[in-house]
């Protein structure tokens, strides 16, 4: 079981956040996030948004430090990769 992650450069809440992946499957994902205490609402529909503070836990726990870029090109060679959800657009007024 591998699971990856990327550094914490990415802001929002007024923090910073990782993103955690697996190129195996979104259950291998899941059970990894269960075991770190990551909760289902960290799921992004590909991956798990950590924020910063539990970089090291998840680390600690056995995931792979990767780049931004690495990250995205493992889950999409492994076929995980899910378009980003678009908004709908608003109804002409």
């Amino acid at each position: 079981m591998t699971l990856y992650i990327d550094p914490p450069q990415w802001p929002g809440h007024g923090r910073m956040w990782s993103h955690l992946v697996s190129d195996v499957s979104f259950e291998e994902l899941h059970a990894f996030a269960a075991s770190i205490g990551a909760p289902s609402r960290a799921f992004d529909g590909d991956h798990y948004d950590l924020p910063a503070e539990r970089y090291a836990d998840a680390v600690a726990a056995g995931a792979v430090e990767v780049s931004s870029k690495e990250l995205v090109r493992l889950i999409t060679d492994a076929g995980l990769r899910r378009p980003k959800r678009r908004p709908a657009p608003h109804p002409a007024g």
